[in-house]
């Protein structure tokens, strides 16, 4: 009987150190809380304080004359969100002893990062040619599609999230009135949901 638990507790420690050499583990569900409340405080601040709420393709010079403060929200709600989840990672990875920076973690950011360019510079040049109505609905897409690339380093809920993602970018582009919505909910209320349950599914 002790051998066998011997057994399984020595396929259990097996078990573990691969997947810790395979997958990044150390993303927090709080980061992704807190990325969620970033995103709707700056969705309530671009609608609200500048009046922005895209219901077509194209904007009017008028119509779009606070847009460089929506980007300006966008950028820093984007900021807040990295920062705060590269400190609370970097705290979740001490507590397990591991290093925050390793190659596995490069070889997720070089994932991500392709299509994230790849949407960000595709959002400048719509900007630049006044379909502002599709900043919104192109954010979600290149995004959902970096969290799908990304989950076969971490978790695989990273896939469902970003399955939610392309979901919502996809509705948004043919709805456009309901791009800043989608946003909302797929940054926002997708992230706040993704972070509660990683917290208290893996970290509690």
């Amino acid at each position: 009987m002790n051998e066998e638990q011997d057994y399984i507790r020595d396929i259990a420690q097996i078990r573990s150190i691969m997947e810790r050499s395979s997958k990044f583990l150390s993303l927090a569900g709080w980061a992704g809380i807190m990325a969620g409340l970033y995103a709707l405080t700056g969705a309530y601040v671009a609608y609200t304080v500048f009046e922005f709420n895209p219901d077509e393709l194209i904007y009017s010079s008028t119509q779009s004359a606070n847009l460089p403060k929506v980007i300006l929200v966008a950028l820093f709600v984007l900021f807040l969100a990295i920062s705060t989840a590269i400190f609370l990672s970097s705290n979740k990875a001490a507590k397990r002893g591991e290093k925050l920076w390793n190659a596995l973690v490069k070889r997720l950011l070089i994932n991500m990062a392709v299509p994230l360019i790849t949407g960000g510079l595709l959002i400048i040049i719509l900007i630049a040619k006044g379909f502002i109505g599709l900043m919104a609905p192109f954010a979600l897409l290149f995004y959902g599609i970096a969290l799908y690339n990304a989950s076969q380093f971490t978790y695989e809920e990273i896939k469902s999230l970003g399955l939610i993602q392309i979901g919502l970018g996809l509705f948004s582009t043919y709805f456009v009135a309901y791009g800043l919505v989608c946003w909302a909910l797929g940054f926002g209320v997708a992230h706040i949901a993704y972070g509660i349950y990683m917290h208290y599914w893996y970290e509690r």
